[in-house]
């Protein structure tokens, strides 16, 4: 037991000391939001803890899709979002971030 905790103590303290002897560029990717009705709900309620990237990235969805991320974010994630910004968010998502199929 002794090993392993000196074994572990070593490991997590060596990484202490890295270092990087040149510039780290973090790219940066512009995302492309399309602004609306529902916007402010979407910019209160999601974007405080992900980027809009994340939105996009989940490509052109259902409306039951959009609605079960939101319920996935509520239930899993403790997305403070009440019924009513639910709903707003879901329409903003799904007209402009839909594939026009309600399933």
């Amino acid at each position: 037991m002794i090993k392993k905790l000196i074994l572990l103590t070593s490991l997590v303290s060596v990484t202490l000391f890295a270092q990087v002897k040149s510039n780290v560029e973090v790219p940066y990717i512009s995302y492309e939001i399309k602004m609306g009705k529902g916007f402010d709900a979407v910019n209160a309620n999601c974007l405080m803890c992900h980027s809009f990237g994340y939105i996009i990235n989940q490509g052109p969805q259902s409306r039951d899709f959009w609605d079960k991320k939101i319920n996935k974010m509520i239930k899993d994630f403790k997305a403070p979002i009440d019924a009513k910004n639910h709903k707003i968010i879901l329409n903003y998502l799904y007209k402009h971030y839909g594939n026009g199929k309600l399933k």
